[in-house]
């Protein structure tokens, strides 16, 4: 029986031993993409977030290119640790990539200038509202995923390998597979310090 919202909410976590072995098809994949990018919300409806869908060998490739940007900034001797966090994320079945357009940002902010400097603010909060939706999606077909940021390092080579427009900008990469460990358990702050009701 599938998982409802909240139980996939409440399951999602950051998960970095995962598999290349198949857990739904790529059809299913690429469809929860697709709602996800079409139905979450953006301020303006402007719509300025821009997904890109790397499996197979594209997947593979993207955790390569990461891994020797790395080599020639890590010390040789602390490469080892840096070398296994990435490959375990090259273990894992696919990445989704996660951009925004700053081409519909710069427009907004000179149509609506009294905003100006709210837009890029809002562009940040509704691309973190595609990655948490895509995010639980994954957990919803049975993936384990995490985010990550190796934006700048990487920029330059994502765009030209698989020709992304150079207005979008890069903003987290979140690699997903099938879960093959359990994280440690979640610790949580007490409800009462983070929450406020009034009546």
């Amino acid at each position: 029986m599938k998982k409802d919202f909240y139980t996939a909410a409440a399951d999602r976590r950051s998960f970095y031993a995962i598999s290349k072995e198949k857990v739904t098809s790529d059809e299913v994949i690429q469809e929860l993409i697709e709602k996800a990018v079409k139905n979450t919300p953006s301020a303006f409806n402007s719509q300025s977030a821009r997904v890109v869908l790397l499996l197979g060998k594209h997947h593979d490739k993207l955790w390569d290119i990461t891994k020797e940007t790395l080599r020639k900034i890590v010390p040789a001797d602390k490469f080892g640790e840096t070398e296994d966090k990435i490959n375990s994320f090259g273990n894992g079945y696919g990445t989704v990539l996660f951009f925004e357009d700053t081409t519909v940002i710069e427009t907004l902010q000179s149509q609506f200038a009294l905003y100006k400097d709210n837009f890029p603010v809002w562009s940040l909060q509704s691309s973190g509202m595609h990655q948490y939706v895509v995010w639980t999606s994954l957990e919803l077909e049975g993936f384990g995923a995490s985010l990550q940021h190796y934006n700048e390092l990487i920029e330059d080579q994502v765009k030209k390998e698989w020709s992304v427009p150079s207005n979008w900008k890069l903003l987290a990469q979140m690699p997903f597979g099938k879960i093959t460990a359990q994280p440690d358990e979640k610790q949580f702050l007490p409800l009462e310090d983070r929450i406020k009701i009034f009546k």
